[in-house]
């Protein structure tokens, strides 16, 4: 009844300013960490994104569910955990393995609204059936840059003048195949929706737009440079692998190690150090690449009417070097903290900045409340039916509305994030970083509250999809309010003995009892 009451009072103050049914844009950015100048990075140059953040929900402490694209994307967009969709890699498609789960997009189609999808909103692929999951979730194709299939090819210039497949890859656009780059695409994509949507039709939509960079390989115009000089770059403090870590948590980067100019550099595998001097270049060419990316958001952004509820995030995160390790594929506060702003139409006038602890897996009920366009999704059974449209996460409608109103809400005891591994340690066959769901044996299950992380890595068997937490291969536990970047793994420190036992509780019992 509280609940139904508040979602109540947030539509009149959204209906206060517009008499229709909002639209919905939906931006996610491949491989963004927090790196914002309004996220408080001041090195970033991202004035078109802190613009909206200006008048928007501001989320400090939002989490991916896995760190990885698939898994992470299919997670968001049915607002089911990857234990529930029971995706871990690229290769299983979750109406076929898992259950015919609704997903965000679909529940708006069936609602009334036109549904539209632009460049990488779904991971292409087997992931997604090879059709971004069309047509359940769009109402009409998705849309994908023809230059997507360069993206990985040998575009990039070498040292002696020759095409090559570097990590980084400045470039001038009108040089490169078909003259263009693949988010350039999306973005003239998404403005000729916007400007054929004005003119034909009063239908509500939901447009949902993906943007490839800052993924690697890092190929933006080379002018995005200028705004990053390398003299401003200040290296992680902790760029090397933290002594307690244990070996099945470590990442060993493998998707940037096959790339030409890392090759070159001969690091040894899997615990070589990466230069520092190339660390510099990586994280130039990261903040260059979000600028241009953040560029294209303030383009997209002139395009859309004040009627437009506007999510801007991400897959996961990406380490730029912090604890010696590069790229996604792990539990850390680098790899799963994702950026979360929301602006609403009538209610996010100002900045108003949260430090509750959320999820993705939150988006699904949180944008259905928003909306109104049905009502409140209710919590998943535990039996998981695959024919009703339910949410593993929250809606943070009842919080957005006591933040605009200067109250103070409860949110989240804790969120929760996992990464699988084939095995104890880190190899390149089977690629322990990504792992084919036949590879994986062991399961990292983290849990995060406002002041700690606790991670344990233990059996699992690929076949039932289920834990055995009585072999455990390693255990990790961090104390955010000492040591925020997870430096020091403490759960060998006797005198923690009580709290490692509480949260290991917390972990096994899960995210049902984190409310």
């Amino acid at each position: 009844m509280l609940l139904s009451s508040l979602l109540l009072i947030l539509l009149l103050n959204i209906a206060q300013v517009h008499s229709k049914r909002p639209n919905v844009l939906f931006i996610i950015v491949d491989d963004l960490k927090p790196a914002l100048k309004c996220y408080g990075d001041k090195n970033a140059h991202t004035p078109n994104i802190d613009s909206l953040a200006r008048k928007s929900f501001l989320f400090n402490n939002a989490f991916a569910q896995q760190a990885l694209c698939a898994p992470s994307r299919n997670s968001l967009l049915t607002s089911r955990r990857p234990d529930s969709t029971k995706l871990y890699d690229f290769y299983s498609y979750w109406r076929d393995t898992a259950g015919n789960f609704t997903t965000i997009p679909q529940h708006f189609k069936q609602n009334g609204y036109y549904t539209y999808s632009i460049g990488k909103v779904f991971h292409p692929g087997k992931s997604s059936n090879f059709t971004d999951d069309y047509p359940y979730s769009w109402t009409t194709r998705t849309f994908h840059p023809k230059t997507e299939k360069y993206m990985n090819e040998k575009v990039c210039i070498g040292k002696r003048g020759e095409y090559v497949k570097n990590l980084i890859c400045p470039v001038i656009t009108e040089s490169q195949p078909l003259g263009t780059l693949p988010d350039l695409e999306s973005l003239e994509e998404a403005q000729r929706f916007l400007k054929y949507k004005k003119h034909i039709s009063e239908r509500p939509y939901f447009l949902a737009v993906g943007f490839h960079k800052p993924h690697i390989p890092f190929r933006f115009p080379s002018r995005y440079l200028d705004f990053h000089p390398l003299d401003n770059i200040s290296l992680p403090t902790n760029r090397w692998r933290p002594s307690l870590l244990p070996t099945v948590a470590w990442n060993p980067w493998t998707d940037l190690r096959w790339r030409n100019d890392i090759k070159e550099l001969n690091i040894s595998f899997p615990f070589g150090s990466m230069p520092d001097d190339t660390t510099k270049k990586i994280i130039q060419a990261y903040n260059s690449a979000t600028t241009y990316v953040d560029d294209l958001i303030g383009k997209l952004l002139k395009s859309v009417d004040n009627n437009t509820i506007v999510v801007i995030t991400s897959d996961h995160g990406w380490s730029r070097g912090e604890h010696g390790e590069f790229s996604k594929f792990s539990n850390f506060e680098e790899a799963t903290r994702v950026p979360l702003i929301i602006h609403v139409p009538g209610l996010s006038k100002r900045q108003i900045l949260s430090e509750n602890l959320v999820e993705l897996v939150d988006l699904f009920p949180t944008l259905v409340d928003l909306s109104q366009v049905s009502g409140p999704l209710k919590v998943c059974p535990k039996n998981n039916l695959n024919n009703i449209i339910c949410t593993e996460g929250k809606s943070l409608a009842p919080l957005m509305f006591d933040l605009a109103e200067g109250k103070v809400s409860q949110g989240k005891k804790a969120i929760f994030t996992q990464y699988p591994r084939p095995g104890p340690n880190p190899t390149s066959i089977p690629n322990s970083d990504k792992p084919k769901l036949r590879e994986i044996k062991i399961m990292g299950y983290s849990i995060k509250t406002i002041r700690h992380r606790y991670t344990e890595w233990v059996k699992f068997d690929p076949r039932n999809f289920t834990a055995n937490w009585k072999k455990v291969y390693g255990r990790e536990l961090y104390d955010h309010l000492i040591d925020p970047k997870e430096n020091m793994n403490i759960v060998d420190n006797t005198e923690l003995a009580d709290i490692v036992s509480s949260l290991r509780k917390s972990l096994i019992a899960g995210w049902r009892y984190s409310y």
